[in-house]
């Protein structure tokens, strides 16, 4: 009933919430993307999007449809893999940002290793400062990380507000140092935050440095002070500051990234999972 095609360009704009981001993802014409999701509007008799000049929401059936569009083009996928007899093999080594440690991507994962068991997954959780250094030193064949301020590169999966994140109820002194909750170097995160409070002439001082994001959640639910944090993946027990307390952090994109080496069967793989991540990127953020 659904063109594959067609979804994979809602999935596409759903996820960057951008027409003209989706379509530099796919490699297609705007005015190509708007084509397919007015086609699989009217297949559907339903308004999957509401916009304008400024924004791209999802509607109630547009959230709907995310869920049946991934598991028609999981379902595709499989299908796909399983008449055309080809086997992936090889090791894989992945890295992804600390970001998505309580996120859903252990999902994901599964399921690929599932459908390419002869895959071996090698998986490292680091900062993505850390991962983009490992990738450019050839240490790993993909990355799903935040991309550095002003960088290009990469394919996006999905673009998110940074936002000032705390325990419920934490009111900030305005008269005294902002106490941060923060990455090491080099987290991207941590550079925006101090960057912003310096241009703001906002005094600071640090409450807590942990490599862990469990370590930076557990202080800041101890009420430690406040942490920079992609609107999109707030941690469960942390809540978004509001009422302008502090200077606003901007956007932050989450791309996939790959490397540059040609070992046997590591770009098949890489390329095998990065369409994975982009099918299901939805599954990657909190909803709420």
């Amino acid at each position: 009933m659904y063109d594959p095609v067609q979804l994979r360009t809602f999935l596409a704009v759903a996820q960057t919430l951008n027409f003209t981001q989706a379509a530099r993802r796919l490699s297609l014409r705007q005015s190509t993307v708007s084509q397919h999701v007015r086609r699989l509007e009217a297949a559907t008799g339903r308004a999957l999007f509401t916009r304008d000049t400024h924004s791209v929401e999802l509607t109630e059936d547009g959230e709907a449809m995310l869920g049946f569009a991934r598991s028609i083009l999981e379902a595709h996928e499989r299908a796909s893999a399983f008449f055309a007899g080809t086997r992936l093999r090889g090791r894989l080594r992945f890295g992804a940002s600390e970001d998505f440690v309580l996120t859903r991507l252990p999902e994901i994962l599964e399921t690929f290793r599932h459908e390419h068991p002869s895959v071996d997954l090698e998986l490292t959780v680091e900062l993505s400062g850390t991962l983009h250094e490992q990738l450019a030193d050839g240490a790993l064949d993909l990355v799903l990380a935040k991309r550095r301020p002003n960088d290009r590169h990469g394919e996006m999966v999905w673009r998110d507000e940074l936002s000032w994140v705390g325990a419920p109820g934490l009111r900030l002194d305005p008269e005294r140092p902002v106490p941060l909750i923060l990455f090491p170097p080099p987290g991207i995160t941590r550079s925006r935050a101090l960057e912003v409070l310096e241009l703001s002439g906002r005094e600071w001082r640090i409450a807590c440095t942990s490599g862990s994001l469990n370590g930076l959640v557990a202080a800041a639910r101890a009420g430690l002070g406040v942490m920079a944090h992609a609107r999109g993946l707030i941690p469960p027990g942390l809540t978004r500051l509001r009422g302008g307390v502090l200077p606003e952090l901007g956007a932050v994109d989450f791309v996939l990234l790959h490397g540059r080496g040609r070992r046997p069967g590591a770009q098949e793989a890489a390329e095998a999972l990065a369409s994975a991540i982009l099918a299901s990127g939805d599954r990657l953020r909190s909803r709420g």
